[in-house]
């Protein structure tokens, strides 16, 4: 009886093993799906890591040059205080400030145009029987478009009668005295001035000249300063 106890206790003692190996089949199963779920856990953290690495890198090749080039923390002054805008602008402000040129209205004033200022010269009549003395008239006339101021005193004024080569009389031979006498013509006006005439010669400085005009055909021309009449023709009887 003592030998069938002994050997009941060695065989229980011999089924202890055989539970503790079972137990450690498990356990390796259990550890090797947590090292497999693991393992796939590191896998999917490495594939997150590099999709986000990817997009970090995308957006930074978006992102301009300069924006990308600047550190955090680091602000841009703006355009006006920078070296090239400073400088630009002092230039703007040093520059000379031209004035503008004047108009050809202001620049060019209508002003008399002496050229057309004209004389004329004219009688009262084409004939003149004995003892009728002639009427010499001088007449000044503005052609332009301005008003002129033209001395019309006897300093200015001298008419003179010949026939043929021969000096007859001038109104400046025995002229007492003179004077200036300035007249603002305007545009298109005229003004006169009338001499009668004697019938008589006359030498220069007055000199007395006995000898009277003969009947003939006789020359008028007036003169006025720079300007010089056309001749106007009568006759003597």
């Amino acid at each position: 009886m003592a030998r069938q106890g002994a050997a009941g206790n060695g065989n229980r003692g011999g089924q202890k093993p055989q539970r503790g190996a079972g137990r450690s089949a498990a356990q390796e199963k259990i550890f090797r799906r947590r090292r497999a779920a693991f393992g796939c856990l590191v896998v999917m953290v490495l594939v997150v890591l590099v999709v986000l690495a990817g997009g970090v890198v995308f957006i930074a090749a978006k992102l301009p040059a300069s924006s990308a080039a600047k550190p955090a923390g680091t602000h841009t002054a703006p355009p006006s205080s920078s070296p090239s805008s400073s400088v630009q602008t002092q230039t703007a402000t040093d520059a000379p400030t031209q004035t503008a040129a004047p108009s050809a209205t202001q620049a060019a004033t209508p002003t008399c145009d002496p050229s057309l200022v004209t004389v004329a010269a004219s009688v009262d009549a084409q004939v003149y029987a004995p003892g009728q003395n002639p009427m010499l008239e001088m007449k000044v006339t503005n052609g332009g478009t301005v008003a002129c101021d033209v001395n019309l005193g006897t300093s200015q004024m001298e008419y003179i009668i010949t026939s043929g080569s021969d000096r007859i009389f001038s109104s400046k031979d025995c002229q007492d005295g003179s004077d200036d006498l300035n007249k603002t013509i305007a545009p298109g006006a005229s003004e006169t001035a009338n001499f009668p005439w004697q019938r008589n010669r006359s030498a220069p400085g007055c000199s007395p000249v006995p000898v009277i005009p003969k009947p003939g055909y006789y020359k008028f021309q007036a003169i006025l300063g720079q300007w010089t009449s056309n001749t106007a023709v009568f006759e003597l009887q």
